[in-house]
């Protein structure tokens, strides 16, 4: 199985992500680590993506979720995946690849947010990350205002791990 967690910067992908696969035993990838420098260069200076650059990045990180499969690994994986385009295009098997929502408070994630340093994903950007969120349907959403050990356990109860 893997766990794709997705939501808009700041919302816990990667806190969440590490102490879930931690918890588990599974590997964990943060979808950052899959995008080319040119979109890292990009974000950096504020500029959103569009979606012809996070196509190779969603296929980057397809590859590595068919590959958890066919090699029948356990694994938590990050993604903004905010658009329904980008999950479709994410998930090829949503029986062996479950989708968690993570979001809240607008004000809350902006905070969070103010508080990065040293991070490519500037607190402007947020407002366009926002307008492009396509909430999915068939995700476990879960709001982020608990702690991350709160939101694991919510995780692992709902998939029964």
């Amino acid at each position: 199985m893997v766990i794709l967690l997705m939501g808009v910067a700041g919302s816990g992908k990667t806190t969440v992500g590490r102490a879930l696969a931690a918890a588990l035993g599974w590997s964990f990838r943060d979808a950052d680590d899959f995008h080319p420098p040119a979109n890292l260069a990009k974000m950096s200076a504020g500029q959103p993506l569009t979606d012809a650059d996070r196509a190779p990045w969603l296929v980057a990180i397809r590859a590595h979720l068919d590959g958890c499969l066919v090699r029948d690994e356990n694994a938590v994986v990050t993604c903004s995946a905010l658009k329904a385009s980008y999950r479709a295009a994410l998930v090829a098997d949503p029986a062996r690849v479950k989708l968690v929502h993570l979001t809240g408070d607008p004000a809350l994630i902006a905070k969070r947010l103010a508080g990065r340093r040293d991070h490519f994903m500037k607190p402007a950007m947020l407002a366009s990350q926002l307008a492009a969120l396509e909430p999915p349907r068939d995700a476990l959403t879960i709001d982020i205002a608990g702690l991350p050990d709160q939101i694991v356990a919510q995780i692992r109860h709902a998939f029964s791990l």
